[in-house]
């Protein structure tokens, strides 16, 4: 009898293993580099006028990669200005990452880096406790709000920590992807915990629009190789229906009539095109840049 299906958070190491390579068979931070070079300088042209110092908050930096572009543009756009930038990551991994990134990065004299070993949740209860309401230029959230309880109330925390130049930037998985699709068809099957819920840019302008936020919205457009998937026995291809089901050990503790439906899914208009022989699933993001 198959074992139960369990998240796959459970093991921070699979999950660790199983984004890697969702990173490596994806066009997912080449998309939000492609942002950060064409769309970030327009978003952040107001932030720090008039500023010697400017106070930017990342909320679930992980390794720094996407942290780094976002900090060159700032820097770019205020030219020896001090920057502070503080970073939320409850992964010791990530942040270790981020550290080594930053020693092998230069041009980071005028920018004091700050970890907090935390969640977003955690951040803000610490903050009410020592009665702290720190205010800052530019917040970013990417790719972490499926990791929080309740998004609308994360949202409004976060934006009530804007200056008036300021700016909040959430990215997503768009409305229109392939996650889309299958996290509405297939997301009750799975064993997603208290850690991890299903949200795309498509629940934002509701939630936004009830708050009485102004917001501008991009879609990026992304792809995922996910040919492994169909082959029986693929380690990347068991390590990638993982990390698209969150489940752990998914191809061996799924219920084969799941497995099938999921695996057939998959290759549907709906999550993914064929090209040349191989399998892309539409991992299309959004981005949304909230006002002060």
């Amino acid at each position: 009898m198959a074992s139960p299906m369990r998240s796959l958070l459970a093991d921070p190491d699979r999950y660790l293993q199983s984004f890697r390579l969702f990173l490596e068979k994806s066009t997912e931070h080449q998309s939000m580099r492609e942002f950060m070079e064409r769309q970030l300088p327009d978003v952040i042209a107001s932030i720090g006028n008039g500023k010697s110092t400017i106070n930017v908050l990342s909320i679930g930096g992980g390794a720094g990669e996407m942290d780094l572009l976002i900090l060159s543009k700032i820097q770019a756009r205020y030219p020896g200005v001090t920057i502070n930038n503080d970073v939320v990551e409850p992964s010791a991994d990530q942040i270790s990452k981020y550290k080594e990134r930053v020693a092998q990065t230069s041009n980071l004299g005028n920018v004091k880096f700050t970890w907090h070993k935390e969640t977003a949740k955690e951040y803000e209860s610490r903050m009410n406790a020592e009665k702290k309401s720190k205010k800052w230029d530019f917040i970013h959230m990417i790719q972490m709000l499926y990791y929080v309880k309740d998004v609308p109330a994360t949202i409004r925390y976060f934006h009530s920590l804007l200056e008036s130049q300021a700016k909040l930037l959430v990215i997503l998985v768009s409305g229109n992807s392939g996650w889309q699709t299958l996290w509405k068809k297939y997301g009750s099957y799975f064993t997603v915990d208290d850690l991890c819920s299903y949200v795309s840019s498509g629940d934002l302008p509701e939630i936004l629009d009830s708050a009485g936020l102004k917001y501008q919205l991009y879609e990026l457009p992304s792809h995922m190789d996910i040919t492994s998937c169909f082959i029986e026995g693929d380690k990347d291809g068991e390590l990638l229906l993982d990390f698209l089901t969150e489940t752990l050990e998914f191809s061996k503790t799924a219920p084969a009539e799941l497995k099938h439906q999921l695996v057939e899914e998959l290759k549907k208009p709906g999550c993914s095109e064929n090209r040349d022989g191989k399998v892309f699933f539409n991992n299309n993001l959004g981005v949304i840049v909230i006002e002060p």
